[in-house]
């Protein structure tokens, strides 16, 4: 197996462990539950051992599929560098790569890592937009943008969608507000609590929890402030208003500094959602340079993201 057919191999199994179905790792994939089950019948056979037990509601890893999934990911990263490596020594890359993104997600992990990725390619250049609307490359666009980074559910498949990084959204709020009004044990009792919640449009996960294998719905009975910008509801959160339900590319650095406390994360950090962070792009406009620049990304965000390590290690 060649390593690019292996790491999509492993980035498959890493898939459906997260996931805990074949159903929503296909949806991360151009591929049908049955030809994800196909292909995990033939990575068990290959290394002669059973990584998951199929039930009718869900797929869960044996002792000898957590023991690999340790392994795999290490194989993936390594592997991503590696390809990115070969191709910079193959030829000293030169050009300009044009990238909008997020502002929010730009500020605090995109732009240290192309800064980084800059360094290792002096011959190319960067311009780095960032926005919070959503860049038509169908349209005037069109031509003017490399890469459209951004977070959610894809429905546009006009575009070519790479997996950057996984989502994990958390309740947390302030320990002054939880020493005023109490540590909620269970997400049903948010109701008794204030919060901060979206205006408009919300994200497809929010103030969705996982009990029994099955997502259910839980929010504030109050609502303190409500935005349609998720560093203000940090901020309110930060100031003590009440919980709010943020992915943890937001506000890792603030949990893993006490100035916001978990909630609901006696086992760990909650399961990653189904969609995650893209890279998007049209095929007939895809450069050396731009895949270039997503291998990087890729190695530097996947198959688990910094900030969610960070905050494994502190829970434990």
């Amino acid at each position: 197996m060649n390593p690019k057919a292996l790491t999509e191999q492993l980035g498959l199994f890493i898939d459906v462990l997260e996931t805990g179905s074949f159903s929503a790792a296909a949806r991360r994939h151009p591929l049908t539950p049955s030809a994800v089950a196909r292909r995990i019948d033939s990575l068990e056979s290959a290394i002669g051992s059973k990584l998951f037990m199929r039930t009718t509601h869900a797929v869960v890893a044996t002792a000898a599929g957590l023991a690999f999934a340790e392994r795999a990911r290490r194989i993936v990263a390594e592997l991503q560098l590696a390809r990115a490596e070969a191709v910079s020594l193959s030829h000293a890359p030169e050009g300009l790569i044009r990238v909008d993104a997020p502002a929010a997600f730009g500020r605090r992990h995109l732009a240290p890592a192309i800064a980084d990725f800059l360094g290792v390619y002096p011959g190319l250049d960067v311009q780095l937009h960032l926005i919070d609307s959503f860049v038509d490359m169908q349209g005037s666009n069109l031509g003017k943008v490399d890469l459209v980074l951004r977070a959610g559910h894809m429905v546009d498949t006009r575009l070519v969608a790479t997996p950057l990084a996984s989502i994990v959204r958390i309740a947390c709020a302030s320990p002054a507000y939880l020493k005023n009004r109490g540590t909620p044990a269970h997400p049903n009792e948010l109701g008794e609590h204030d919060g901060l919640d979206w205006e408009g449009l919300a994200p497809l996960f929010a103030w969705r929890f996982e009990q029994d294998g099955q997502m259910h719905s839980h929010r504030p009975q109050r609502i303190r402030m409500s935005a349609n910008n998720a560093e203000a509801l940090l901020s309110g959160a930060l100031a003590g208003l009440g919980i709010a339900h943020l992915p943890t590319w937001l506000a890792s650095e603030y949990l893993l500094r006490g100035e916001l406390l978990p909630l609901f994360c006696q086992h760990g950090l909650p399961p990653a959602e189904t969609s995650g962070i893209y890279a998007l792009r049209l095929e007939q406009h895809s450069n050396a340079r731009s895949r270039l620049l997503l291998e990087y990304l890729k190695a530097r965000f996947s198959p688990v993201p910094p900030w969610d390590l960070a905050l494994q290690s502190k829970m434990g």
